[in-house]
């Protein structure tokens, strides 16, 4: 008796929102997974640990390792880009309840005339405690390590305890997520456990709580409402006629999943075109992404596309996970990438596909859950099929584990990761050297270190300032005469080298 509950504990609910009238076609519906599919032994053993805390201890696991990474590659000076420092700015603003100002954008530009990511102002409080980048950079991984939560709870309903924290350690090592992590900040760090915890409801049939979750993507940034257009979408194939019962009578799921999808569509819409520009003064400068000069032609090779879905589709399950209607939400940041001109935007690196991570691995296990519930017979109920699905989460665990020793987290293994060298420590005196408050104009290394404290500008955008402080990294030697770069800058202005150590450059304005 007690085998018989725990291996139907390990099926997946289909009947946990009340639902009783299903009219979508068969293949789009979610299915429960046969008893037969998990052990009785292997569903849910007798061990210290609730089964409920799986989740939460692992993604408290990945708190851990996402933080160190992005604290020790920040205590080694090892900034990426300008966008940590965009971010802070904005944020920066927010704590102080003013407009998200970001000077390195240009003198007093308004933040949400570039991207509409108002949700980014929730770390606010924080910051105002703990004004430092750190604080974004662990925010961030409590945000990506949160997604882990849905992942793994989803996959222990459909397969069972153990290959549920298979799954959910695979999701938590994929490479998009890391790659994300190892990029400094960008505000998708809020996307990625609100389309978890959404896709995770649609599975679990919470019609509702899916909806619910899916909304605020349109606060994370602006082309997030064609995501949330698809989930309505998909939760519109999946509840076929179900009502869900409210307080106010409820209504028909169908209706709140085509309300969703048109929310979705016409806040993406509204964002584009007119709070971007109103906020910016001009147009959406993001438009120029797509071929420099907003028109659609789209340069992305075939193949740097066909390698990109396919390192989206193999750690995942591989081309079963097209079997899942999930797969839709990933179709929208797909298409604007690959009609994107920069290379940047089609490929595996950078943060571009965290926000796919957590529609693939989810679409795996609906596939799985698809896959055992096939009635007997039918081409998806071949024993083949049902084997790759028992062995599946131990192939993505495998696969994720290889893939690492290629991805960022390898780097903690290594003792340099905990190490600042001499160089590293010397850059830092020579910026201690500006003081508080001055205006500095710099390039991507000292940005991380100056925003908290100075008011930074970017090279050759000051809007016509000369600023107090100058600050280069120079470690590639590239800054031949300090003194003579400064005069191109600032023709009617006169700087002088004050600190020139560990590959960085100061100079003050006399």
């Amino acid at each position: 008796m007690d085998g018989d509950r725990d291996r139907a504990e390990a099926v997946l609910p289909a009947q946990e929102s009340g639902a009783r009238d299903i009219a979508a076609p068969a293949q789009w519906a979610t299915p429960a997974v046969p008893a037969a599919f998990v052990t009785g032994a292997a569903a849910r053993r007798r061990v210290g640990v609730p089964a409920r805390l799986d989740p939460w201890l692992l993604a408290a696991g990945f708190l851990a390792l996402y933080s160190a990474l992005s604290l020790s590659r920040y205590r080694r000076m090892e900034t990426m880009s300008w966008d940590l420092g965009i971010f802070e700015q904005a944020v920066r603003g927010y704590a102080r309840l003013r407009a998200p100002v970001a000077d390195l954008k240009g003198p007093g530009f308004n933040v949400l005339g570039d991207h509409f990511s108002p949700i980014t102002a929730l770390i606010a409080p924080f910051y105002r405690a703990l004004p430092t980048p750190a604080t974004l950079l662990v925010a961030q991984a409590l945000l990506f390590a949160l997604s882990v939560v849905p992942v793994t709870r989803a996959a222990a309903q459909v397969l069972g305890r153990s290959r549920g924290l298979a799954v959910g350690a695979a999701y938590g090592l994929s490479w998009g997520v890391q790659r994300a992590v190892d990029f400094d900040f960008h505000e998708i760090a809020f996307a990625v456990p609100l389309l978890a915890f959404s896709l995770a409801a649609v599975l679990r049939r919470r019609w509702r709580t899916a909806l619910g979750w899916a909304a605020p993507l349109v606060l994370v940034k602006e082309d997030m409402g064609a995501a949330v257009a698809m989930i309505g979408a998909v939760v519109w194939l999946r509840a076929g006629r179900e009502t869900v019962r409210g307080p106010k009578g409820g209504g028909h799921v169908r209706s709140w999943a085509l309300s969703l999808a048109a929310f979705g569509a016409v806040a993406s819409a509204w964002e584009v075109g007119g709070l971007i520009p109103a906020f910016h003064g001009a147009g959406y400068d993001a438009l120029n992404h797509i071929n420099g000069d907003g028109s659609l032609t789209g340069h992305v090779p075939p193949v740097t596309a066909l390698r990109t879905v396919l390192w989206l589709l193999l750690p995942a399950g591989g081309l079963l996970a097209l079997r899942s209607p999930l797969m839709l939400v990933v179709v929208p940041t797909l298409g604007w990438r690959f009609l994107s001109h920069y290379p940047e935007n089609w490929g595996t690196d950078w943060h571009y596909n965290a926000v796919l991570m957590p529609v693939v691995f989810l679409a795996a296990v609906d596939c799985a859950a698809l896959i055992g519930a096939a009635a007997p017979g039918s081409r998806w109920a071949a024993p083949w099929l049902r084997s790759h699905v028992r062995a599946l989460p131990a192939v993505m665990l495998g696969a994720a584990l290889a893939l690492c020793t290629q991805l960022p987290l390898a780097g903690l293994s290594h003792r340099a990761a905990y190490e600042v060298d001499g160089p590293t420590r010397a850059a830092k005196r020579a910026l201690a050297r500006i003081p508080d408050g001055a205006t500095v104009e710099a390039n991507v290394g000292p940005l991380s270190r100056l925003v908290r404290r100075t008011t930074v500008y970017w090279v050759g955008q000051t809007g016509g300032l000369a600023p107090d402080y100058l600050a280069f990294e120079n470690r590639s030697k590239w800054l031949e005469d300090p003194a003579g770069y400064a005069l191109q800058l600032h023709p009617h202005a006169r700087y002088t080298t004050v600190a020139d150590a560990g590959g960085y450059v100061v100079l003050r304005r006399e």
